[in-house]
């Protein structure tokens, strides 16, 4: 589905991703680990279409990311982003429901199963009480379901999601992960940032950015050994279990 080849970026004069080459295919679920301003965002902005990296080329189903008209794009591959530099005035439920707009024909026109599609996407995130509540009105935790509402009822076969489980209570965060894990099980690829490593255990890869260059990715199990990790985050840790059950904690 989506493919990276030899990708690289900058922040500034500092690269911080070097000659990575990278895939996700339908049915995977990749964590993305690194310390802050190890390059994950840039990443999925890249990944995206946000944003053109330093080197290297990014492929949606075996053409040029550039290549593709946005709608068309949009239909294929959904991003939910760190944060939103624009407030939002209008109800919840028009919030999610904006996730159609690549599949209006014309655009702002008929949206065939639209409708189905933003309600599904409010009763997956718990949210139908709030559906005709202002926007501007949530809480975080609300807000970041909303998002991730909207971007369910964009129904892409990829999903790009940073920081997803931000703001989100313990409830919501386990029901987040278990929306993405069912999604990859029916077909869709989704690629996750993650500062959670418990989350992260039940990926089935893992890609960890070290900010300097530097890559590493394989299986969650032989990527999620204490001292891969340590070498990652720079602090000792503590792993409880192993597998899907492993439990990660810093040594204080």
């Amino acid at each position: 589905m989506l493919r990276a080849t030899a990708l690289g970026f900058s922040a500034g004069s500092r690269t911080l991703c070097r000659a990575l080459d990278f895939a996700a295919a339908a049915g995977e679920l990749w964590a993305v680990l690194g310390c802050n301003g190890s390059g994950k965002t840039t990443l999925l902005h890249a990944l995206a279409g946000l944003a053109r990296p330093a080197a290297g080329a990014v492929e949606f189903d075996g053409r040029a990311v550039d290549d593709y008209p946005r709608r068309e794009f949009a239909r294929g591959v959904g991003m939910l982003l760190q944060r939103e530099e624009q407030e939002y005035w209008g109800t919840l439920e028009d919030y999610v429901r904006v996730g159609r707009f690549p599949h209006a024909q014309p655009p702002f026109g008929e949206d065939a199963g639209g409708e189905e599609a933003v309600a599904r996407a409010l009763a997956a995130f718990d949210l139908q009480s709030c559906a005709q509540q202002s926007f501007a009105t949530l809480s975080g935790g609300e807000r970041q379901r909303a998002r991730l509402a909207q971007l369910w009822a964009q129904d892409a076969r990829v999903l790009l999601l940073d920081e997803p489980l931000q703001h989100l209570d313990l409830r919501h965060q386990l029901q987040t992960m278990q929306l993405i894990r069912a999604a990859t099980r029916a077909g869709r690829a989704a690629v996750v940032v993650l500062h959670d490593l418990t989350y992260a255990a039940h990926c089935d890869r893992v890609l960890m950015l070290h900010g300097d260059g530097g890559h590493a990715q394989g299986a969650a199990a032989e990527m999620l050994e204490p001292a891969r990790l340590e070498a990652l985050y720079g602090c000792r840790l503590a792993v409880c279990g192993s597998g899907s059950t492993a439990h990660v904690m810093p040594v204080i």
